[in-house]
Formats: C-alpha cells, sequence, structure tokens
C-alpha cells in the first residue's frame, strides 16, 4: 500500500476557517479576479481546502493587487492596494501565526493596528505628555508604506519568523505587482501596500528597527507615540526637539526613508506670554488638534490647558460627506430610514471624536441636524418654516429618543 504523502509545511485547516471568518467580518471589496466574499463563501468548504491544500504544498502564489487611489483626508490621493479574497485570507492565516512572535517586540508606545490598543489610546497619552513636557515634535515620514526597503524587511521577517512558509509567502505578497483599472501590471521593488491584511505587522516591524528602538536606545529619556506612519516626541527644548529632528532623519535615511521636513514641526505646548512668541504652537495627530482651549478645573474654575478636540480638517471633512448625502432632496424618504442609513457613521464619529472636548462634536453634530430641519421643510409642506420644522423633529425625539444616534447630545 502506499503511503500517503505529506506536505512540506504543516498549517492548521482550522486557521483558514478562522481566516474565513476575520475577512468577512472586516467587508472589503473585490480584487483583481473580481471576486466577493460572498462569491467565495458559496463554496467555502472546497475553496479553503484549495487554498490550504497550495500553502501547504508551497504553490501557492498571490495574484497582482488591484490599484486604487483614494483621496487622503487632508490633500491629494493615496494608492491602495487590495488583494483578492482568497490572497486576504491567506495574509490572514500567516499574520495569525506570525505576529505573535513579533508583538512580543514591540514597545508600549507603538500603538497602530495592534492588538489591543488603539489610536484613542494614543491621542491620551500624548495628551497627558503635553502638560509634562514644553515642547513636541511632529514628525511626517514621506511615503513610508510605499518605501520599505525589501531586503531589510525580509532580513527582520526572517529574524523573528519561526515557519519557514511564512517567510516565503511575505516575500511573494511583498512582490506582488499592481495591476490598475486598464489592467497594466506594474512591477513594486520597495514598499508593503496599503490594503493587504500583513501589511500593518510588516510596517510595525520596520519601523521598530527603523525608529522606535533607535529612539529608545539614543534618547531614552524622551516619551513618544506612533501610530503607523504618525509620531510625536516629547521634548524639553526647543534645541533638543531640532536635534532630535536632525537625527531622526539621519536615522530614517539609512533605512530609506525621510521625514516630510515640510510637514515635520516643532510646538510649543504651553501658554505664550505674548502673541507670536512661537511659531507654532498647535499640532494635529490622528484627527485631532492640540492646542490651548479652555478648560474647568475640579472647583469649576477656568483655566488654559493644552487639550485636543477634533479637527478642523476632520471636521471639514465630516461637513462635506453630510453634505453629499443630500438629504433635503430625499422626501421619499421616513425618518426611520434615513437612521438606518446613517447611523453607524454617525456613532462612528461620536465614539472616535467625542473622547476628548466633546464640544466640539455636539457643534458637528448640530450641522447634521439642521440638515434633517432642511429634510423636513420640503418633505412637510406645512412645516416649511425653521421653527415648526424643528418642532416636528423634537416631537418625534420624544417619542423615539435612541432613534438618531447623537440625539443624546445634542440639544
Amino acid at each position: 500500500m502506499e503511503r500517503a504523502k505529506t506536505k512540506p509545511f504543516v498549517i492548521s485547516k482550522k486557521a483558514f476557517v478562522n481566516a474565513f471568518k476575520e475577512v468577512k467580518a472586516n467587508k472589503g471589496t473585490y480584487g483583481i479576479d473580481g471576486q466577493t466574499i460572498e462569491g467565495f463563501e458559496e463554496n467555502l468548504k472546497d475553496n479553503l481546502y484549495k487554498l490550504w491544500n497550495r500553502m501547504s504544498s508551497g504553490t501557492y502564489f498571490p495574484k497582482p493587487v488591484r490599484e486604487v487611489s483614494i483621496p487622503k483626508k487632508n490633500s491629494g490621493t493615496r494608492i491602495l492596494g487590495v488583494p483578492t479574497v482568497e490572497d486576504r485570507i491567506a495574509q490572514t492565516v500567516a499574520r495569525m501565526y506570525f505576529e505573535p512572535g513579533v508583538e512580543e517586540i514591540f514597545y508600549e508606545d507603538s500603538y497602530g493596528y495592534r492588538p489591543n490598543k488603539s489610536a484613542i489610546d494614543a491621542v491620551a497619552v500624548t495628551r497627558k505628555r503635553c502638560w509634562e513636557r514644553d515642547w513636541v515634535l511632529e514628525i511626517d515620514i514621506k511615503g513610508m508604506f510605499d518605501n520599505i526597503n525589501h531586503e531589510y524587511l525580509m532580513k527582520l521577517v526572517k529574524r523573528h519568523s519561526k515557519q519557514r512558509w511564512v517567510e516565503i509567502y511575505i516575500e511573494r505578497w511583498l512582490k506582488a505587482p499592481f495591476q490598475d483599472k486598464d489592467g497594466t501590471v506594474k512591477p513594486r521593488e520597495s514598499g508593503t501596500p496599503q490594503g493587504g491584511v500583513i501589511s500593518p505587522v510588516l510596517a510595525n516591524l520596520f519601523m521598530h528597527y527603523a525608529m522606535d528602538k533607535y529612539i529608545a536606545d539614543e534618547f531614552p529619556a524622551i516619551p513618544w507615540a506612533r501610530y503607523a506612519d504618525d509620531a510625536v516626541m516629547h521634548c524639553v527644548s526647543k534645541g533638543q526637539a531640532e536635534f532630535l529632528r536632525d537625527k531622526l532623519n539621519e536615522r530614517l535615511k539609512k533605512c530609506g526613508l525621510e521625514l516630510n521636513l515640510d510637514k515635520t514641526a516643532i510646538v510649543y505646548c504651553r501658554r505664550c506670554k505674548r502673541k507670536g512668541e512661537h511659531d507654532k504652537t498647535k499640532f494635529d495627530f490622528l484627527g485631532y488638534t492640540f492646542r490651548q482651549r479652555g478648560a474647568r478645573d475640579k472647583h469649576n474654575e477656568v483655566f488654559t490647558s493644552f487639550l485636543p478636540a477634533i479637527s478642523d480638517a476632520s471636521k471639514k471633512r465630516i461637513r462635506k460627506e453630510i453634505r453629499s448625502w443630500k438629504l433635503q432632496l430625499k422626501t421619499t424618504w421616513e425618518i426611520e430610514d434615513i437612521a438606518k442609513m446613517y447611523n453607524a457613521k454617525l456613532r462612528g464619529w461620536i465614539n472616535y471624536y467625542g473622547h476628548f472636548y466633546r464640544s466640539e462634536v455636539v457643534k458637528l453634530m448640530r450641522y447634521f441636524n439642521d440638515c434633517l430641519v432642511k429634510w423636513v421643510r420640503r418633505k412637510y409642506k406645512h412645516r416649511d418654516s425653521w421653527k415648526k420644522a424643528k418642532v416636528w423633529i423634537w416631537q418625534v425625539r420624544t417619542r423615539q429618543k435612541n432613534l438618531f444616534a447623537h440625539w443624546e447630545m445634542v440639544g
């Protein structure tokens, strides 16, 4: 009797089931093959088995990554690389094996895309440190995801990987070309595409050695927080911040990256004695603007503090999105339809931006409420005045107080 052939790589079949569940929960769009998550699920058992079989035997090769351009929050466009559903599942499996090993070496102040850490955690610790140090170095790295050196990154992967197959497939994912909407295939010599499941942990590994460990070793007294390519460092003087900026730029250049010096800034975080005393007295970090704001102490006395609140850029972007909904034209809808369509988005904004200086988010939600008033005035001709429309909304709120996520915070 012929003995069954063994696979060169041992990978759990259950990992593929769990990986699919994660990919499905994260949703996401299709890759270059046009296959959706729903389409993959129609023949789930067979599709997962084929993927497991190819990865276990070493014959798995990823398809090119679909190139998608999206607008940046501030200006310009960002290129995302969207893998196929099959490749996202494969990357999730590899990440499950690889991530726990590198998580052990990452520093506490690295927050981006890590288990049990969030952008809000980074904002919170930055707020506290702004009260303790007078100066902040806010850095901007030019195209971090696009310029990561493959050779250096693979040396780090091999140093920390416990499975040979993980190394092989990570290298193949890094080399997988982009394919644009016209079908043109573009080779890739550097970078790890934003949109790939494995990309965040690879970027964190690269930045751990390129920057985080360097700061911890060379400047152990300087607190810092990094979320992907956004980072801030807290200094005791402007001179220290300038020295750190120059040294960081030297270090990053050795690793194939560099600071965008036009966007890298040194910020004063205390109350200025004279107007115009310092060049820069505010900075943006993770959608929040840190600057001097009025606050109240435990005795309800007003004083000036350095605090984060939703940034002007974020407010502008959200207002633009709300305008794009054109609520006033949806006169065939009922108010419950509007709530069902947009509540998740409203709740997401409130949950993220409502952590600090909540009053600024209240103003933004009042803007949405005003759009509701305009909708009422168009839909109900007998409530065409602003006052009558607001009364109608108030009556709905009385009956259905939980209909809209923002009603709890808007009077």
